[in-house]
């Protein structure tokens, strides 16, 4: 279990993704009383290691996560994109690309319209997800350690479905 909560921190574990073939990316945010999702922590998992990076930390700078969404020679791979990508766009001004959704993919092969990361990551990686935390208060601090295992496992799994 990996929590970053220092720009030193993360700027040590963006820096060898930034030459990664591909890397996976999910996040966790509040959107309650509030127009624009408030991003409390990103995930981010390389071929070796993966991370919780808490964006509410004080002090912390996620310039380098920034660098790491927009570098173009590094795939970024997401479950349902959607949101993701609108909380990076009001972020930076810019959508992270290039980009694969895995949601978007599995319709292509046939697994459904709106295929699950759930369904995918039992049918494809063998895994049984714990989403006891998914409707967790993620602005809320200290995480605990069964949030921060939630979180991990949605982009450790997505290397395998990916």
């Amino acid at each position: 279990m990996k929590l970053i909560t220092t720009t030193e921190q993360l700027a040590a574990f963006c820096r060898p993704l930034a030459n990664a073939e591909f890397i996976t990316v999910d996040t966790e945010f509040m959107r309650e009383r509030t127009y624009w999702p408030k991003l409390c922590l990103a995930q981010v998992a390389g071929p070796d290691d993966a991370a919780a990076i808490d964006a509410l930390a004080e002090g912390i700078d996620l310039g380098p996560l920034d660098e790491l969404m927009a570098n173009s020679k590094v795939l970024k791979v997401f479950h349902a994109a959607r949101q993701d990508i609108e909380i990076f766009y009001l972020r930076m001004n810019r959508v992270p690309q290039p980009l694969f959704d895995t949601q978007v993919a599995a319709m292509v092969c046939g697994h459904g319209e709106a295929a699950s990361y759930e369904s995918l990551a039992s049918k494809l990686a063998k895994a049984k997800i714990d989403k006891s935390s998914r409707f967790t208060d993620w602005s809320r601090r200290p995480l605990s350690e069964r949030q921060i295992t939630y979180a991990l496992s949605d982009v450790t799994h997505l290397r395998m479905i990916y």
